[in-house]
């Protein structure tokens, strides 16, 4: 009898260890804003998540803090912004700095069962992911007795790719679909935004599955759920696009009556808040709920538990490269106005990415583009953005009328620029390093994160970085910033050169250009060269910037993100009619080398020369 009592008082003793603690689900989607009724979208089918909107809080504004899958993840797992640790970049795969927790670790430490079903996609590489189970079987039914859990269900059937594929069971009407001006009226922009609300439909299904799963178990009382999407929807200009529609997400999270007192301040069953919150916030929010020290590297703020703080004035995000397309802007959101800063002038948002053009609303939206068979407001997702784009989101959801040229606005503009550059300097961007150089560290035999190494480079002077991706006054500052020790200066300075559509300037500058070929940094290199393709009417410098890029393309020899740049900027100049060599087309495609998550990269681009 004594034996039994022990035994029965263990038994008790490991429950209540894992009753004091709430039990946490995560239940995700992939590739959509916030397109439900719950959120006021008519067109929307969503019956699930709009009743279960109705007894929980839901985040008006919550945002990815960036616009695809992998950056995204990255975020929320290291509870940084991925520029500060070099991981912005699609599919980046940098070793993580030694001192750098995954938050599930956290959770683990805590007496927490972790599952992961089942997307991971982290840009940062560590030993230890803190994942219990992390693959397709995993679940919170697995959770030893006596021990809470963090579980995640993550559903891919909205996915971008899911867009374009047969549908089995059309039930929304492409002829009623609410297109977004910037989109042309045709009927394979009606059919994909359709089976966009379809698959929509169909997460809604999943969700009410997981529901029933933990009602049926008898948790519903005992688990804070939270239901989100990992970015904006797949349609184009909202997956990849650093403005709301790319970043806009929906989060609705509950909490039942036992742990009400760790709810958001102002929760209520059915109420919202215009809170800014991101991605960034989600890891420091659950060990405030599991009561862990938020870690002082965080950058994100609590907004539920016990260590809440008080709402953010600003959101911030980021895009770096986009699959084979390197791109580089930031993104600050006071909660009606947004500003994108973008760095890379002479390109379009609507970058040729062969993956996006597979889904047929792309292909004839660019298609038409070319044709000339656009809007002013259709085009500009074709054409070179500018430097600065300025939205008032209150009156101009769509992002369609860019204020930064607005007398009345510049106040504004000055304030979250300013916002932006504190935001840079505070988290140690480290966006104005090159990927060749952060990838030469993590995969050309190094293997180190290049956190220690961006940040001695920022030793000079707090706001290097930032310094550095500012736009400069070209016709007095081009040379200097050419004689620089810091190859990034001279890059940086170079860019904004070809993005210029200032020909008296270029002309002045025509012969560092020429010379910078011969720059000592291969990525400085290979930016002169398509400078001097771009605007030379020499051809005998034509010929010796195809050349360089050319000598830089090819793989191997060449840091593999240098190649891609490269053959980039080849591309480039064969848009622009510069007459590539044969050979171009002859490039090596994919090599033992490569590794598989980037060798679809270098044949998207050679194929189409």
């Amino acid at each position: 009898m004594k034996a039994l009592s022990l035994l029965l008082c263990l038994c008790f003793g490991v429950l209540a260890m894992g009753a004091d603690k709430p039990n946490i689900l995560w239940i995700s989607a992939e590739d959509h804003g916030p397109h439900f009724g719950a959120y006021g979208d008519e067109y929307a089918t969503t019956p699930n998540l709009d009743a279960f909107a109705k007894k929980a809080y839901r985040y008006n504004k919550a945002s990815s803090n960036v616009p695809v899958c992998a950056p995204a993840r990255t975020t929320i797992i290291s509870g940084m912004f991925p520029p500060s640790t070099g991981s912005h970049h699609m599919r980046s795969r940098v070793p993580a700095p030694d001192w750098l927790k995954f938050y599930p670790v956290y959770l683990q430490e805590e007496g927490y069962y972790t599952s992961n079903n089942v997307k991971e996609d982290y840009n940062l590489a560590t030993d230890n992911k803190g994942w219990d189970d992390s693959s397709n079987k995993a679940h919170w039914k697995n959770t030893p007795e006596g021990k809470p859990f963090f579980s995640i269900f993550n559903y891919t059937k909205t996915h971008e790719s899911q867009i374009r594929n047969d549908n089995a069971n059309p039930h929304h009407d492409p002829a009623k679909a609410p297109l977004p001006p910037y989109h042309p009226d045709r009927i394979e922009v009606r059919k994909d935004w359709a089976q966009y609300y379809d698959r929509l439909t169909e997460a809604d299904n999943f969700f009410a599955m997981r529901m029933k799963e933990l009602e049926e178990a008898g948790l519903a009382d005992d688990t804070i759920v939270w239901y989100w999407a990992d970015h904006g929807s797949g349609m184009p200009r909202s997956k990849r696009y650093a403005g709301w529609s790319g970043l806009h997400v929906p989060l609705i999270v509950h909490f039942p009556e036992k742990w009400k007192h760790l709810a958001p301040k102002g929760y209520a069953e059915g109420g919202n808040t215009d809170r800014l919150v991101g991605f960034i916030d989600f890891p420091a929010t659950l060990l405030s709920l599991a009561g862990v020290k938020i870690p002082d590297y965080y950058h994100g703020h609590a907004f539920a538990g016990d260590q809440q703080t008080k709402d953010p004035s600003y959101s911030f995000g980021f895009r770096g490269r986009m699959d084979e397309r390197p791109d580089s802007s930031r993104t600050v959101m006071d909660g009606r106005y947004i500003l994108i800063r973008n760095h890379y002038t002479h390109i379009p948002h609507g970058q040729y990415v062969l993956y996006q053009q597979r889904t047929p609303s792309t292909a004839v939206w660019n298609q038409m583009f070319k044709d000339g068979e656009l809007n002013d407001i259709q085009s500009l997702f074709w054409k070179p953005h500018p430097r600065e784009e300025l939205y008032d989101l209150e009156n101009d959801y769509h992002s369609l009328n860019n204020l930064a040229d607005s007398r009345k606005h510049q106040a504004i503009k000055k304030r979250l620029n300013k916002a932006l550059d504190d935001h840079m300097i505070r988290t140690a961007d480290l966006g104005f390093i090159p990927e060749p150089f952060i990838q030469a560290q993590a995969k050309g035999g190094k293997g180190i994160s290049p956190v220690p190494s961006g940040r001695a480079m920022l030793k000079d002077a707090s706001d290097f970085g930032v310094s550095t991706l500012q736009e400069i006054d070209l016709e007095k500052e081009f040379g200097a910033k050419m004689k620089h020790d810091y190859s990034p200066v001279r890059y940086w300075a170079m860019m904004q050169l070809l993005g210029s559509e200032n020909k008296t300037v270029y002309a002045k500058n025509e012969a560092l250009v020429v010379k910078a070929l011969k720059d000592s940094e291969p990525i400085v290199a290979v930016a002169a060269a398509e400078c001097l393709g771009t605007h030379s009417n020499n051809k005998d410098y034509q010929k010796n910037a195809v050349n360089t890029l050319m000598e830089y393309a090819a793989f191997p020899g060449n840091e593999l993100f240098l190649t891609v740049h490269a053959l980039n900027a080849l591309e480039h100049l064969r848009d622009q009619g510069i007459e590539l060599p044969k050979e171009a087309a002859e490039l090596t495609q994919k090599h033992p080398d490569i590794p598989r998550i980037f060798d679809y990269y270098r044949p998207q681009i050679i194929e189409r020369f």
